[in-house]
Protein backbone atom coordinates (compact mmCIF):
# COMPACT_ATOMS: atom_id res chain seq x y z
CA UNK A 1 0.00 0.00 0.00
CA UNK A 2 1.34 3.36 -0.79
CA UNK A 3 0.94 6.14 1.08
CA UNK A 4 -0.87 9.42 -0.12
CA UNK A 5 1.45 12.83 -1.35
CA UNK A 6 -0.04 15.54 1.28
CA UNK A 7 1.89 18.41 -0.50
CA UNK A 8 -0.32 21.66 -1.60
CA UNK A 9 0.32 24.86 -2.16
CA UNK A 10 -1.14 26.77 0.39
CA UNK A 11 -3.01 29.21 -1.32
CA UNK A 12 -5.71 25.63 -1.76
CA UNK A 13 -5.17 24.32 1.80
CA UNK A 14 -5.88 28.13 3.54
CA UNK A 15 -8.68 28.37 0.64
CA UNK A 16 -10.51 25.54 2.92
CA UNK A 17 -10.78 27.48 5.99
CA UNK A 18 -13.82 28.54 6.61
CA UNK A 19 -15.04 32.11 7.98
CA UNK A 20 -15.76 31.49 12.06
CA UNK A 21 -13.58 28.92 12.32
CA UNK A 22 -11.68 28.07 15.84
CA UNK A 23 -8.20 28.28 14.44
CA UNK A 24 -4.80 26.77 16.49
CA UNK A 25 -1.41 28.37 15.52
CA UNK A 26 1.67 26.81 16.38
CA UNK A 27 4.74 28.32 18.39
CA UNK A 28 6.40 29.65 21.02
CA UNK A 29 7.72 33.40 20.22
CA UNK A 30 9.09 33.12 17.15
CA UNK A 31 9.66 29.35 16.73
CA UNK A 32 7.30 27.33 15.25
CA UNK A 33 4.80 29.89 14.53
CA UNK A 34 3.21 29.49 10.52
CA UNK A 35 4.01 33.14 9.69
CA UNK A 36 3.49 32.49 5.82
CA UNK A 37 0.34 30.59 7.28
CA UNK A 38 -0.55 33.45 8.69
CA UNK A 39 -0.14 35.73 5.76
CA UNK A 40 -2.39 33.63 3.23
CA UNK A 41 -5.00 33.88 5.82
CA UNK A 42 -4.84 37.62 5.68
CA UNK A 43 -4.87 37.69 1.81
CA UNK A 44 -7.42 35.40 1.38
CA UNK A 45 -9.61 37.71 4.48
CA UNK A 46 -11.19 34.95 6.84
CA UNK A 47 -13.14 36.49 9.16
CA UNK A 48 -14.76 36.19 12.42
CA UNK A 49 -12.04 33.66 13.49
CA UNK A 50 -11.45 32.42 17.18
CA UNK A 51 -7.64 31.88 17.16
CA UNK A 52 -5.59 29.78 19.83
CA UNK A 53 -1.87 30.39 20.44
CA UNK A 54 0.25 30.69 23.54
CA UNK A 55 1.25 34.25 22.39
CA UNK A 56 0.13 37.45 20.43
CA UNK A 57 3.69 37.78 18.90
CA UNK A 58 4.86 40.99 18.75
CA UNK A 59 3.76 44.00 16.74
CA UNK A 60 4.37 43.30 12.95
CA UNK A 61 4.05 40.07 13.36
CA UNK A 62 2.25 36.73 13.17
CA UNK A 63 -1.25 37.37 14.69
CA UNK A 64 -0.70 40.61 15.03
CA UNK A 65 -1.36 40.91 11.38
CA UNK A 66 -5.21 39.06 11.55
CA UNK A 67 -5.64 41.81 14.79
CA UNK A 68 -4.06 44.71 12.86
CA UNK A 69 -7.07 43.17 9.82
CA UNK A 70 -9.69 42.64 11.79
CA UNK A 71 -10.21 39.09 11.21
CA UNK A 72 -10.27 37.90 14.93
CA UNK A 73 -13.24 37.88 16.82
CA UNK A 74 -11.51 36.29 20.10
CA UNK A 75 -8.11 35.07 21.26
CA UNK A 76 -7.24 32.49 23.54
CA UNK A 77 -3.96 32.98 24.82
CA UNK A 78 -1.47 32.75 27.49
CA UNK A 79 -0.24 36.04 27.87
CA UNK A 80 -0.51 39.95 25.69
CA UNK A 81 2.47 41.62 26.83
CA UNK A 82 4.92 42.12 23.95
CA UNK A 83 2.03 43.29 21.61
CA UNK A 84 0.30 46.82 22.34
CA UNK A 85 -1.98 46.14 19.44
CA UNK A 86 -3.15 43.07 20.76
CA UNK A 87 -3.54 44.84 24.88
CA UNK A 88 -5.43 48.09 22.80
CA UNK A 89 -7.88 45.93 20.59
CA UNK A 90 -8.77 43.69 24.07
CA UNK A 91 -9.48 46.66 26.13
CA UNK A 92 -11.57 48.61 22.87
CA UNK A 93 -13.60 45.72 22.78
CA UNK A 94 -12.69 44.62 19.08
CA UNK A 95 -11.24 41.27 20.54
CA UNK A 96 -12.51 39.27 23.25
CA UNK A 97 -9.61 37.37 25.30
CA UNK A 98 -8.88 34.43 27.08
CA UNK A 99 -6.42 34.18 29.39
CA UNK A 100 -4.85 30.88 30.51
CA UNK A 101 -2.12 30.01 32.12
CA UNK A 102 0.29 28.83 29.89
CA UNK A 103 0.80 25.14 31.35
CA UNK A 104 -2.97 25.13 31.76
CA UNK A 105 -3.31 25.80 27.75
CA UNK A 106 -1.02 23.41 27.08
CA UNK A 107 -2.81 20.52 28.67
CA UNK A 108 -6.17 21.75 27.83
CA UNK A 109 -5.30 21.13 23.97
CA UNK A 110 -3.17 17.91 25.01
CA UNK A 111 -6.16 16.67 26.46
CA UNK A 112 -8.37 17.89 23.50
CA UNK A 113 -5.83 15.65 21.09
CA UNK A 114 -6.66 12.59 23.17
CA UNK A 115 -10.58 12.81 23.56
CA UNK A 116 -10.69 13.91 26.63
CA UNK A 117 -13.51 16.27 27.98
CA UNK A 118 -11.74 18.71 30.16
CA UNK A 119 -8.76 18.69 33.04
CA UNK A 120 -8.86 19.69 36.68
CA UNK A 121 -6.46 22.07 38.23
CA UNK A 122 -6.19 23.73 41.53
CA UNK A 123 -4.47 26.37 39.21
CA UNK A 124 -6.15 29.35 38.88
CA UNK A 125 -8.70 29.03 41.90
CA UNK A 126 -10.03 32.21 43.19
CA UNK A 127 -8.49 33.91 40.70
CA UNK A 128 -10.04 35.88 37.75
CA UNK A 129 -9.10 32.50 35.31
CA UNK A 130 -11.97 31.32 37.08
CA UNK A 131 -14.71 33.09 36.80
CA UNK A 132 -17.28 31.40 34.81
CA UNK A 133 -15.99 28.23 35.06
CA UNK A 134 -17.63 24.89 37.43
CA UNK A 135 -15.50 23.93 40.36
CA UNK A 136 -15.61 20.49 41.84
CA UNK A 137 -14.56 19.01 44.92
CA UNK A 138 -12.42 15.59 45.42
CA UNK A 139 -10.62 14.05 48.06
CA UNK A 140 -11.51 16.98 50.13
CA UNK A 141 -10.05 19.12 47.30
CA UNK A 142 -11.56 21.85 45.38
CA UNK A 143 -10.58 21.91 41.62
CA UNK A 144 -10.93 23.90 38.63
CA UNK A 145 -12.68 22.35 35.84
CA UNK A 146 -10.89 23.63 32.64
CA UNK A 147 -12.45 22.27 28.81
CA UNK A 148 -10.26 20.56 26.72
CA UNK A 149 -9.38 22.31 23.67
CA UNK A 150 -10.14 21.07 19.83
CA UNK A 151 -10.01 23.43 16.82
CA UNK A 152 -11.33 23.39 13.05
CA UNK A 153 -8.25 23.56 11.95
CA UNK A 154 -4.13 23.96 13.21
CA UNK A 155 -1.71 25.63 11.40
CA UNK A 156 1.57 24.22 11.83
CA UNK A 157 5.58 25.10 11.03
CA UNK A 158 7.81 22.41 10.91
CA UNK A 159 11.44 22.35 9.94
CA UNK A 160 11.32 18.70 8.17
CA UNK A 161 8.19 17.07 6.29
CA UNK A 162 7.96 14.13 3.81
CA UNK A 163 5.33 13.98 1.49
CA UNK A 164 3.37 11.82 4.38
CA UNK A 165 3.04 14.30 6.97
CA UNK A 166 6.05 13.22 9.46
CA UNK A 167 7.32 15.80 10.86
CA UNK A 168 10.17 16.93 12.82
CA UNK A 169 10.90 20.87 14.89
CA UNK A 170 13.58 22.74 15.94
CA UNK A 171 14.04 24.54 19.84
CA UNK A 172 11.21 25.60 21.55
CA UNK A 173 8.98 25.18 18.34
CA UNK A 174 7.93 21.16 19.67
CA UNK A 175 6.45 23.52 22.98
CA UNK A 176 3.06 23.49 21.23
CA UNK A 177 3.09 22.24 18.24
CA UNK A 178 2.95 18.57 18.38
CA UNK A 179 0.15 19.01 21.11
CA UNK A 180 -2.18 20.98 18.42
CA UNK A 181 -1.55 18.52 15.32
CA UNK A 182 -3.52 16.02 17.44
CA UNK A 183 -6.20 18.37 18.36
CA UNK A 184 -7.45 20.03 15.72
CA UNK A 185 -10.21 18.45 12.39
CA UNK A 186 -7.91 19.94 10.04
CA UNK A 187 -3.94 20.72 9.98
CA UNK A 188 -2.14 22.65 7.68
CA UNK A 189 2.00 22.33 7.64
CA UNK A 190 3.87 24.79 6.23
CA UNK A 191 7.70 23.46 6.45
CA UNK A 192 11.30 24.46 5.77
CA UNK A 193 12.55 21.74 4.13
CA UNK A 194 10.32 18.53 2.33
CA UNK A 195 12.36 15.40 2.15
CA UNK A 196 11.25 11.93 0.15
CA UNK A 197 9.41 9.60 1.93
CA UNK A 198 11.77 7.67 4.39
CA UNK A 199 13.76 10.66 4.96
CA UNK A 200 13.06 11.28 8.16
CA UNK A 201 14.34 8.40 10.55
CA UNK A 202 11.28 6.48 12.27
CA UNK A 203 13.09 7.90 15.45
CA UNK A 204 13.23 11.25 14.58
CA UNK A 205 9.51 11.83 13.90
CA UNK A 206 7.80 14.14 16.28
CA UNK A 207 4.33 14.71 14.51
CA UNK A 208 3.27 11.46 12.54
CA UNK A 209 2.15 11.69 8.95
CA UNK A 210 -1.71 10.15 10.62
CA UNK A 211 -2.33 13.50 12.07
CA UNK A 212 -1.48 15.87 9.30
CA UNK A 213 -3.61 16.80 6.27
CA UNK A 214 -1.68 19.04 3.83
CA UNK A 215 2.04 20.18 3.54
CA UNK A 216 2.95 23.06 1.93
CA UNK A 217 6.67 23.56 1.44
CA UNK A 218 8.35 27.12 2.13
CA UNK A 219 9.66 28.78 -0.91
CA UNK A 220 10.75 31.62 1.18
CA UNK A 221 11.58 32.53 4.78
CA UNK A 222 10.82 35.98 5.03
CA UNK A 223 12.41 38.61 7.99
CA UNK A 224 9.90 37.60 10.65
CA UNK A 225 11.36 34.34 10.89
CA UNK A 226 14.92 35.61 11.36
CA UNK A 227 13.80 37.27 15.04
CA UNK A 228 15.51 34.86 16.51
CA UNK A 229 18.91 33.51 15.17
CA UNK A 230 18.68 30.14 13.46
Amino acid sequence: MSLPDKTTTMEEAVAAIPDGAVVMLGGFGVPGTPFTLIHELVRQGKRDLTVIKNDANEAGMGVDHLIVAGLMRKLIVTHLGLNANAIAAMNEGRIKVELCAQGILAERIRAGGAGLQAILTDIGLETELAEGKQVIEMAGKRLLVEPAIRADVALIHADCADPFGNLTYLATARNFNPPMAMAAERVIVETERLVPLGGISPDAVETPGVFVDHICPLTQISEEYGVVRR
